[in-house]
């Protein structure tokens, strides 16, 4: 699949929309080029999502999404080049464009399941009948 997100469009939201609209029971973002005027990012180990705004590229976009849920890592750039990874959250904004490539994996069937191990719900591979 392949999709271009506009100005202000929500890349996860859109992401996770896409799978909704699609019925994707388990599939992946290969790549992503484009730019954020606004990012909701939440950085590794704390709890609570940072929002900044200016004007980022989209370096890399990285996840699994299904109907079951989904998870995003994305890596921004500032004017600088410095560079921000994190998890993408609901509330980011693109600046110009968002140029996606998915794939689905139709023998799959991605679910999160909560893991007592890691107290958060995981990634749960199962087979799609």
């Amino acid at each position: 699949y392949a999709l271009r997100l506009h100005p202000g469009e929500d890349p996860k939201v859109a992401l996770d929309t896409f799978a909704r609209d699609h019925h994707v029971e388990a599939g992946c973002v290969l790549t992503c080029v484009g730019s954020l005027r606004k990012a909701v990012l939440r950085f590794a180990n704390q709890e609570q999502a940072v929002t900044l705004d200016g004007h980022f590229e989209i370096v890399s976009l990285t996840g699994v999404l299904s109907i079951h849920g989904s998870h995003y890592h994305i890596a921004i750039s500032d004017s600088e080049g410095r560079t921000l990874g994190a998890h993408l959250m609901d509330g980011s904004q693109v600046f110009t464009t968002a140029e996606i490539i998915l794939t689905s994996l139709d023998n799959y069937c991605f679910l999160r399941s909560f893991d007592p191990q890691t107290g958060y719900p995981e990634l749960d591979i199962q087979p799609n009948p």
